[in-house]
């Protein structure tokens, strides 16, 4: 028997993921075989479920993959006890109430019951209203409410009054909640800080849930069968992978696997040259955070080798950053890049473009950062865009942006050329 649940909030910033966090702790504390999922584009949250779980968190998104991905996705990774922390509330998601990319969209997909969490802090009988009101909604997309969690109870009188509640109103039970002084997983501007970076949380006695009744709700779901890979490409990519260039989709690289790509890691922070490859590859990340680090490193000479050399070259976000002449960081400070293109770029204190983006080659991606870029005019852009979306700059074989790209959302890397 598989134990399936969708974790989704009313809202961002409801608490879910301290609550996923506390959840997966618990259930590893109790011997149980966990795999957690997020829900949306999200890097940092898959980071935390992953020291949760010893186990890699795979995104999971009907907007970026498409229905028949996310389901095999999901069910070839899956382990016993399997959590999908969910994006915003519920029915946040690309467009309209519940439809792609949301929360409600996913567990929909997937049939699985969801798990809501409520911030319950100053609130008794209003939990009734808040809980009908979603558990009605859910229903009319097939969604079913299992489970409330309560983030930031103030006592156990107050854990019975909304237990009290739920029961005299026919509502889902209380299955669960967080005590109101529970430790909080710390945040900057893009997120969560990187686990590796702080002193991960426990959050034991802060926490409780009812695993008996989410035992007696599991759902099970038909294991698929793995794609064959496909060894026909037998090239190399080299991948920056470090502090400062951490965002990458695990299913980015198992897909280049899957095709064939030899993947070979190095580290500008460590000032380590592009090693011999095919391809080049310099994700996202936080290059803002280690601008002087950077501004210093003996990479970039190599990079700029590789492409001169014509050799295609994917920069994405922070990967796109560090190749413009200067990089003005949080403080002020003004740190020399690579210099390879003519564009600066500076931190802002605001969210600066959100949202998904489709390149007119059928790639799917997302963009989220909190930098703009100034560049100067007659740059020749890097992807033609369906919709709205940094359209990049192209310079030889080089195609940088914003957007961090899904490379699975298409059948091969021929949207680069």
């Amino acid at each position: 028997m598989q134990y399936n649940f969708m974790l989704a909030g009313t809202q961002s910033g409801c608490g879910k993921t301290s609550v996923c966090f506390a959840l997966l702790q618990q259930l590893m504390g109790s011997g149980c075989d966990v795999r957690a999922f997020k829900a949306g584009p999200d890097f940092l949250d898959p980071m935390w479920h992953q020291v949760a779980t010893q186990k890699t968190s795979y995104n999971l998104d009907t907007r970026m993959m498409g229905e028949a991905m996310v389901q095999h996705t999901f069910a070839f990774h899956a382990a016993k006890w399997n959590i999908i922390e969910g994006v915003m509330g519920l029915f946040d998601g690309a467009k309209g109430v519940g439809q792609e990319g949301s929360s409600l969209d996913l567990a929909r997909v997937l049939s699985i019951p969801v798990l809501l969490v409520v911030d319950a802090k100053g609130m008794s009988g209003s939990i009734v209203a808040l809980v009908a009101g979603f558990c009605a909604y859910a229903a009319q997309s097939g969604v079913m409410i299992h489970g409330i969690i309560a983030n930031r109870v103030g006592s156990m009188r107050h854990v019975e009054l909304l237990s009290e509640m739920l029961n005299q109103h026919d509502l889902p039970p209380l299955v669960g909640w967080m005590k109101k002084n529970a430790p909080t997983l710390p945040e900057r501007h893009l997120g969560l800080q990187r686990p590796e970076e702080v002193s991960i949380p426990d959050f034991s006695d802060h926490f409780y849930i009812d695993q008996a009744q989410l035992i007696s709700q599991g759902r099970a779901m038909r294991l698929m069968p793995e794609r064959a890979p496909d060894q026909h490409v037998q090239k190399t990519i080299a991948i920056a992978r470090d502090a400062a260039f951490c965002f990458i989709y695990q299913a980015n690289l198992d897909w280049l696997q899957q095709q064939g790509w030899q993947l070979s890691f190095f580290s500008p922070l460590a000032g380590e040259a592009v090693p011999a490859s095919d391809m080049l590859w310099l994700p996202g990340g936080y290059p803002e955070l280690y601008a002087q680090t950077l501004s210093e490193s003996a990479t970039w000479e190599s990079v700029c080798e590789v492409i001169e050399a014509d050799q295609v070259v994917l920069a994405e976000c922070g990967g796109m950053m560090v190749l413009g002449q200067s990089l003005r960081d949080q403080a002020g400070q003004v740190w020399p890049m690579a210099g390879l293109l003519p564009f600066d770029v500076e931190m802002q204190d605001r969210l600066v473009s959100l949202g998904y983006r489709q390149q007119a080659k059928g790639v799917k991606g997302h963009e989220f950062h909190h930098s703009k870029r100034l560049m100067e005019v007659g740059i020749p852009q890097a992807f033609a865009l369906e919709g709205r979306g940094d359209t990049g700059l192209r310079y030889r074989c080089l195609r940088a942006s914003y957007v961090h790209w899904y490379f699975p959302s298409t059948d091969n890397l021929d949207w680069l050329l």
